[in-house]
């Protein structure tokens, strides 16, 4: 990916509503926005340059 570009990642694993938010504190991407519904957790995360 380019960076600017975004992904949306969707999980079913109740720990990636932890996991992934710090995985991306310690990297250049950025979460642009997070939600869970019915037990899928639905990140945008946005890729560093």
């Amino acid at each position: 990916m380019s960076p600017g570009e975004t992904l949306e990642v969707i999980a079913t694993d109740a720990g990636s509503a932890r996991d992934i938010p710090a995985f991306l504190e310690l990297s250049r991407h950025r979460l642009v926005s997070s939600s869970q519904t019915d037990g899928h957790f639905r990140f945008v995360v946005e890729c560093g340059g």
